[in-house]
């Protein structure tokens, strides 16, 4: 359930009206109290985490319709977005009650982005999207502790994943590009 704020800045290069490259950079926090959990079992664990994360990402962005940004008339399209993140977390170790914040450690994720943009304004985008990121570790949440003493719980056979969701604002510039073959 979104619960924090995040915050970041994108750039796309237009390779053709279908493709572009995009980078990224972001930042956010997530966190989880058990309280708020419907589950009776887990509001006695008493678990609770805020972590940050700050991620880089690079990738390819598709458009399903042609979306020239140079030509006036309003375009709207659906696309869909992946590539290759690197994040950096805080390693948790949870204690009933208490957070302990071993060190900071990066991983990489995999986003998986779905969205929708239109050109509203000349030289303005603004889009809608959610975008999840499949991660290469477990321990988000302090779920999976390398500590051997400590106990591990929730599904330890699988990842975590962290969901985005929110409006881009983008703005074009440049001059009119050649999507010719060269």
């Amino acid at each position: 359930a979104p619960n924090e704020p995040a915050m970041g800045i994108l750039y796309k290069w237009n390779k053709n009206p279908r493709l572009s490259y995009r980078f990224s950079l972001t930042g956010a926090y997530v966190a989880a109290n058990d309280l708020d959990s419907k589950e009776p079992g887990r509001n006695l664990r008493g678990y609770h985490f805020r972590n940050s994360i700050k991620e880089a990402s690079a990738g390819f962005e598709f458009n399903f319709f042609d979306f020239n940004l140079h030509e006036v008339k309003t375009k709207v399209t659906p696309y869909v977005h992946s590539g290759l993140n690197y994040f950096r977390f805080h390693d948790y170790s949870l204690v009933p009650g208490q957070n302990s914040s071993n060190k900071v450690i990066s991983s990489l994720a995999i986003p998986i982005t779905l969205g929708i943009k239109s050109n509203v304004f000349p030289h303005f985008i603004i889009g809608m999207e959610v975008g999840a990121r499949y991660t290469f570790t477990d321990n988000l949440d302090g779920s999976n502790p390398k500590d051997k003493n400590l106990t591990k719980f929730g599904n330890i056979n699988n990842n975590d994943w962290y969901v985005f969701s929110g409006l881009t604002l983008t703005y074009t510039f440049g001059n009119k590009p050649c999507y010719c073959a060269q």
